[in-house]
This record gives structure tokens, sequence and C-alpha cells, in this order.
């Protein structure tokens, strides 16, 4: 059974930081591919980051250059450091484990694992 469970989301002013954490059960961790998503209110989810087993990165237009995705596999976490927030980074977000090696998916329906969300509120 994999669970990922998220932390670190809070309410901070627009400019702020907010690192957020997302630590794996199971054995396999270093393996997955990790995405964060995101879902505003009223909104679907979102592609933000994702980081591969070896890595390689991606990000969505929005956050690119401001939001950070990184990852201990001896710790069997994933992070996102965000700065420069603005109130239209609020969400819940969500950290999510793909199974397979070699891809980086930006598709919420491509993860195999969620966590149950933290939510980010930015305040102008």
């Amino acid at each position: 059974q994999v669970q990922l469970v998220e932390s670190g989301g809070g309410l901070v002013q627009a400019g702020g930081s907010l690192r957020l954490s997302c630590l794996v059960s199971g054995r396999t961790f270093s393996s997955y591919t990790m995405g964060w998503f995101r879902q505003p209110p009223g909104k679907e989810r979102e592609f933000v980051a994702a980081i591969s087993w070896r890595g390689g990165n991606t990000y969505s237009d929005s956050v690119k250059g401001r939001f950070t995705i990184s990852r201990d596999n001896t710790k069997n976490t994933v992070y996102l450091q965000m700065n420069s927030l603005k109130p239209e980074d609020t969400a819940v977000y969500y950290c999510a484990a793909d199974r397979r090696v070699l891809t980086i998916s930006r598709r919420p329906i491509e993860y195999d694992y969620w966590g149950q969300g933290t939510q980010v509120t930015v305040s102008s």
C-alpha cells in the first residue's frame, strides 16, 4: 500500500514563500515520477510540476521561475518550494506518484497514487 501525506500548506501574503512536503510510504519511492498538482476554488485540477526518479523536471508556465520541485530519495520525500507567491496560486495542492519510470507526465489521469491535499492561501 502506497500512501502520500502532504504538509506545509498555510496562509501567506503575496510575495511570500512556502515549502510543501510529501512523504511517501513504500519501498519503491525512488523509482516513481512524482508530481504536484493544484485545484483552485471552483476549477479543475491542474499540473504544477513533476520530477523523475533521476531528477529531471518540468513545470507549468504559470509557476516556472517561482516554484522548485525536488526530491530526497533517502527520506521518501518530494518537496515544492514556492516563492513569490501570488493570490492566483491559492488552491489545494496535491502530490501524486506515477509508477512508470521513463516518463514525466502532466496529466493527472496517469498518476497512480494521490495524497489528501494541503491548502495554500495567498492573500493580496
